[in-house]
């Protein structure tokens, strides 16, 4: 169902929460996600935020790729609440959000 690695969602949740400091690596590292995983990463960020549910991710992935518009680093990034939503959306999803951040420490 989702297509990208939950490590690569928590090392965007752990740059995200650095603000400013990480900010070119956040952008650098979202950047360097194929276009597939970008779409994942945002259709996260969306069930997170509760603009979709779990049962709807096909849906919010869909739209993730059909809506594109802006380079998906400045979307996520000007998006508030980032890390929240990714960690929110993953947690929804069934993923064991505490495992993985334990994994990238």
């Amino acid at each position: 169902m989702i297509d990208i690695s939950a490590s690569k969602v928590v090392q965007v949740i752990f740059q995200a929460r650095e603000g400013r400091v990480a900010e070119a690596e956040l952008r650098q590292f979202i950047e360097n996600l194929n276009e597939d995983e970008q779409a994942h990463l945002t259709a996260i960020a969306w069930v997170g935020r509760g603009s979709f549910e779990a049962e709807e991710y096909a849906e919010a992935l869909a739209t993730a790729r059909s809506e594109k518009t802006t380079p998906t680093a400045d979307y996520l990034m000007g998006m508030p609440h980032l890390p929240e939503n990714l960690e929110a959306g993953l947690d929804a999803m069934g993923v064991d959000v505490e495992g993985e951040e334990e994994d990238l420490l």
